[in-house]
């Protein structure tokens, strides 16, 4: 038996929905293309890293991932500076010069070039029209067309003119070629025009490492501990609703300074990691609307902690998975939970995706068909992304019932996207501002309600004000019933 089991061949990736809200309903065309030259170290053919295997089986699920966006140039750029600082991108990382290659069954490796070119394409906004439109037309652009993962680099740039000067960049590049971190280290040293070799343990090296005897070793415990995961609570997928919404899958984001404040003040008492507190506190809410408990979260680790990764350019984000049981408890007792079986979590979030997937199968094949729970349908994945999840120390501020009302009645909800193209069941993301956190929480509505959908973060926020002001708040989640 196979349950949501990845079709190992290229994605299409022209995919209906995915084109952004804020995209104008023609695309431009460029008006002119340069071709940038570009050689770099490190070339070879391999396997694919872990992180790559990572991000590659979400895209077979989803559709191809990206990051980026649009920026504004500084005044008196030119198209051949542009191109220079593309021609250094592409030179200095082995991650932009890489393609897959597909064997007769669709499974990919990876090929590292030497040297090649690289298109940078030039896009004219008309007089007097917002130049920005036009980027974010090019952004459109890049993130909807099918990616060629056999033929086109990872990295797509375009610039935005107007009147003969450049006024925006537009910069999309493909998830298999570097997490977010991996692109504020690529941001950090294209600033600084870094000349000295780059740091740490390169995608083919990696990939060596992974292979090797103490690879085998660390995937062996890694795969030991979701194994054990999976076995300690009863397969339990989502609800299936026969008429989902359409388009079929939302994301909604509630914006929350009651929640900011509010973790900040757990987080003290409890001693734990902001990053611990709001996992607990997604996991209670999960539970109250009856979605899931235990609660089994696959929260996404960078794995930069690790000897030699701090800052290469590549994908090291794989998903950790740990189990909470939030029922006939209190908010701190949940967040202690959390923490425990968090840090083991990180520990283990280090192994070869594929062996992962044909782990699943297998326990799938065990436990017969009430085990499509441990597909994707039974837990959800969390990525906080925010650059400090340490607990933070509170400034004066005067705490008080009151107070925390008038935060609740500021926070604001919104339906950020819908779209009809495929997505992971149930994905929490975390961001935060100088007084708010953000939770978004994208959906897939055959599983997960619109009410629950908004619900989650809403009761995330309320659950939090809540233990503010009182360490023994219950979690108000029942035991399951007695099999």
């Amino acid at each position: 038996m196979s349950i949501d089991s990845p079709v190992k061949t290229p994605i299409p990736a022209a995919i209906p929905g995915t084109i952004p809200e804020d995209m104008p309903a023609e695309l431009p065309t460029a008006a002119e293309r340069v071709s940038v030259a570009f050689a770099g170290e490190g070339a070879g053919a391999g396997e694919m890293t872990w992180g790559q295997w990572e991000i590659w089986l979400s895209m077979c699920r989803q559709g191809w991932v990206r990051m980026g966006g649009v920026l504004p140039v500084s005044p008196g750029t030119t198209v051949q500076d542009v191109a220079e600082e593309l021609g250094y991108i592409m030179s200095r990382y082995p991650s932009m010069r890489t393609l897959l290659r597909f064997d007769e069954n669709g499974r990919p490796t990876q090929e590292i070039f030497g040297s090649g070119e690289i298109g940078l394409e030039v896009y004219d906004a008309a007089d007097r029209s917002d130049p920005e439109e036009t980027a974010t037309a090019v952004k459109g652009r890049y993130m909807t067309a099918i990616r060629d993962f056999a033929g086109e680099w990872p990295l797509r740039m375009g610039v935005v003119r107007q009147g003969g000067a450049l006024t925006h960049l537009v910069v999309i590049t493909c998830h298999l070629a570097s997490d977010g971190a991996g692109m504020g280290v690529l941001s950090r040293e294209v600033q600084a025009k870094e000349t000295a070799p780059v740091a740490g343990t390169q995608p083919l090296d990696l990939v060596r490492w992974q292979r090797s005897a103490a690879g085998d070793r660390q995937n062996a415990v890694a795969l030991k501990n979701t194994e054990t995961v999976m076995r300690s609570v009863p397969p339990r997928p989502l609800s299936d609703s026969s008429a989902p919404e359409q388009p079929r899958h939302w994301t909604g984001e509630l914006t929350s300074p009651a929640l900011r404040l509010a973790v900040q003040v757990i987080s003290e008492r409890t001693r734990a990691g902001s990053s611990t507190v709001l996992q607990a506190l997604y996991a209670i809410a999960l539970g109250r609307r009856g979605l899931m408990n235990p609660v089994v979260l696959r929260p996404l680790v960078s794995n930069r902690f690790r000897t030699g990764l701090a800052n290469v350019v590549c994908n090291l984000v794989q998903s950790g998975i740990f189990v909470v049981d939030v029922a006939e408890t209190t908010v701190d007792e949940a967040v202690a939970r959390a923490k425990h079986a968090g840090r083991t979590s990180y520990k283990y979030s280090y192994f070869d995706p594929e062996q992962e997937l044909a782990l699943i199968e297998r326990i799938a094949q065990e436990q017969g068909p009430d085990a499509v729970a441990w597909s994707p349908r039974s837990w959800s994945y969390l990525n906080d992304r925010r650059a400090n999840e340490n607990p933070v120390t509170l400034a004066d501020e005067d705490i008080t019932p009151a107070r925390m009302k008038e935060l609740v009645a500021a926070s604001t909800f919104r339906w950020s996207e819908k779209k009809e193209n495929p997505n992971e069941p149930l994905f929490l993301y975390i961001e935060e501002s100088s007084d708010s956190i953000s939770i978004i929480v994208s959906a897939d509505t055959q599983c997960v309600p619109l009410a629950d959908n908004e619900g989650l973060a809403r009761d995330m926020e309320a659950i939090a004000v809540e233990a503010v002001f009182d360490p023994q708040a219950p979690t108000l989640v029942p035991a399951a019933p007695r099999s």
